[in-house]
This record gives structure tokens, C-alpha cells and sequence, in this order.
């Protein structure tokens, strides 16, 4: 049997009412809309607030404030621990938008909560590779431990309980995040620990990354208002599984080389790997082929662009395979 995430459907409402989630049941759903009963007041954010508030904006080019809305979020998510009318208020407010766009991004993005949400985030993943190696399990157990489901709270406001659809970790799959610090393999007896050690006041060191900091902290620096020492610079981001690649690469001595810009403004000829028929380097990028003694060097070996990073041929680029210019017809 498939595990219950609670994902109800917009028929669970009673006939009688407005399908909304507060009708259905629901709080903290994706598809949910910002409970907007009260319009909001943006004053409640103080002169600090407003002061990082512009100094978030003035990251980005002028004109173009609304850019801002992404971190903007974060940051009164750090001040009320989710996202409130108030903080939909001051977004709209400080950026000259309406609260309707500023909801339907905040609507659109699971990492913006909708309620309270604890002191520390626990997100299990269930995507389909965590899921088959037991986030599944991992997911119940926790339920069962804390006695919250998805997207609930426990009572003392400590910890709050979710399902991930992805954490970017297979390679390290089952995986849980805690204020999206990684802990990696785990299994449900070593997912439950984590926890239990949160409950009781400590801090588990996660297997990746920084140490373990609280959900609003985390929040600010996703803003951008980073804390040298919370984010432990010195930590280890990556292991032996994601590394693997790239070492293999080295002792092959595989390389891709960049595609060669051209930074002064002026026209450049053309390589012999960028002008050479498509067989001829489909042939000299496989490893079995032994190129002609009149062939072009390989891509991988030469200055030329890699085949993923060369620019793509246009009408002005490619002169084998020119068109006419707009709205020329044909004779």
C-alpha cells in the first residue's frame, strides 16, 4: 500500500462551501492559497527589515525591483516563520506589486511555508529512488514518532514534518533534510534518532554541509544575509559518491573544453572542428574510431567547442543552410 500524504482533492470540501483548503481541511498544501481574511499590514516589519528589504533590491539592476520577490520572501519568512498576510503585504508594498502577484509566486514554491513552521524543518524524501530504498518507511515512521502528518507541526512547536518529492541527493539515496541540511543513508532506525535528538534539545551534525542552525536562521540566509560562522565554509559539501565522476574523468583524462568567446566585439573564423560535416565529428568524438589522417582533430583534444557547449547555427551563422529574410516570399 502507497503511503498516506494527505493529499486531499478539492472534492473533499463540503458542497455547501467554497472548495478552498481551510473547507477542505488542508493547511501547508502546495496547491493552497495564502489565507488572505485580512488584508495584511506591512508595518509591522521594522526599520532593520525594510533597511535589508533595499539592500536586497539594490542586488539587482535598476528597474527591475521585482527580481527581488524571491528573497524578499525568505526574508519576512525569517521574521514570522512563514509566509503571512503581513509578509504578502510588505513584499507587494516594498516592490509596487500587488498582493495577488506576490501570492501567486509565494503559492507556486514549496519552500515558502503557508503555517507555523517549527524550529526545525524535517523533509523527507519520497521521490522514486529515496522512496524505493525506504523514504517510504522512513516517512511513516516519523509520522508515527511525532504524532504530526504531512505539513503539520508538532504541539510544541519544535518540529515540523514533511515529504519531499525531491532533495537533489540520489546518489546518496534515502535522504533527509533537516532546515535543508543533508543526512544521508539513512534508514528509518537512524532517521527516528535524528529526530529523537531534536526533541531533546540537540543538535545531530548533518553528514554534509553546515551545522545545523534554526528554520528561521536558515530562511535569512536564503535571503542572502549570510552568516560566516552558521555557514561553516570549511564544511564538506560533497562525498565519495558525488565525486566519483569527476575523478574517473581525471584518470581517463577526459576534458570538454569551453567554447572559445570571442570578448572583443569582432568577428572570428571559424575553427576546423566547428566547420568540419557532422559524420566526420561524430566519428572522431567516439573512442573505437581512428580519425583519417585528414580529419579534423577532435573536439576533445583541440580549442574548440565541446558538443554541449557550442553555440547553436542560425540563418546568420550557417552558411550551408541560409534563409531568406523575414517576410521575403518566394518567387
Amino acid at each position: 500500500m502507497s503511503p498516506d500524504y494527505e493529499l486531499k482533492t478539492f472534492a473533499d470540501a463540503p458542497a455547501s462551501v467554497a472548495p478552498t483548503n481551510a473547507a477542505a481541511g488542508r493547511a501547508n498544501f502546495r496547491t493552497s492559497v495564502i489565507n488572505l481574511d485580512r488584508p495584511g499590514d506591512p508595518s509591522v516589519f521594522g526599520e532593520k527589515t525594510r533597511a535589508e528589504a533595499a539592500e536586497l533590491i539594490s542586488r539587482y539592476p535598476e528597474g527591475q525591483a521585482r527580481s527581488a520577490l524571491l528573497p524578499l520572501l525568505h526574508l519576512v519568512q525569517s521574521e514570522q516563520g512563514y509566509v503571512t498576510p503581513d509578509g504578502i503585504a510588505f513584499c507587494a508594498d516594498t516592490l509596487g506589486i500587488t498582493k495577488a502577484q506576490v501570492a501567486a509566486v509565494a503559492t507556486f514554491y514549496t519552500m515558502y511555508k503557508r503555517s507555523p513552521t517549527g524550529e526545525y524543518l524535517v523533509s523527507v524524501c519520497t521521490n522514486t529512488l529515496c522512496g524505493m530504498l525506504g523514504g517510504d518507511e522512513i516517512f511513516g515512521a516519523l509520522k508515527d514518532q511525532l504524532g504530526v502528518g504531512n505539513n503539520q507541526t508538532t504541539p510544541d512547536g519544535r518540529i515540523t514534518l514533511e515529504h519531499a518529492e525531491c532533495l537533489a541527493a540520489c546518489d546518496y539515496a534515502p535522504v533527509v533534510t533537516v532546515n535543508y541540511e543533508f543526512f544521508d543513508n539513512q534508514t528509518v532506525g537512524s532517521a527516528r534518532n535524528i529526530v529523537s535528538q531534536l526533541q531533546s534539545g540537540d543538535r545531530p551534525l548533518p553528514t554534509r554541509g553546515a551545522p545545523l542552525c534554526s528554520f528561521k536562521q536558515i530562511e535569512r540566509q536564503i535571503a542572502g544575509f549570510h552568516d560566516e560562522a552558521a555557514l561553516a565554509s570549511e564544511a564538506n559539501g560533497s562525498g565519495v559518491p558525488t565525486e566519483a565522476g569527476v575523478k574517473l574523468a581525471i584518470e581517463r583524462g577526459d576534458t570538454a573544453p569551453s567554447y572559445a568567446v570571442d570578448r572583443t566585439g569582432g568577428a572570428t573564423e571559424p575553427k576546423a572542428a566547428e566547420t568540419a560535416p557532422a559524420p566526420a565529428k561524430k566519428a572522431a568524438r567516439k573512442r573505437t574510431a581512428k580519425p583519417a589522417a585528414d580529419a579534423p582533430s577532435s573536439p576533445a583534444t583541440s580549442e574548440g567547442p565541446s558538443e554541449h557547449d557550442a553555440p547553436l547555427e542560425t540563418a546568420e551563422s550557417d552558411s550551408a543552410h541560409p534563409s531568406d529574410p523575414a517576410g521575403k516570399k518566394d518567387d
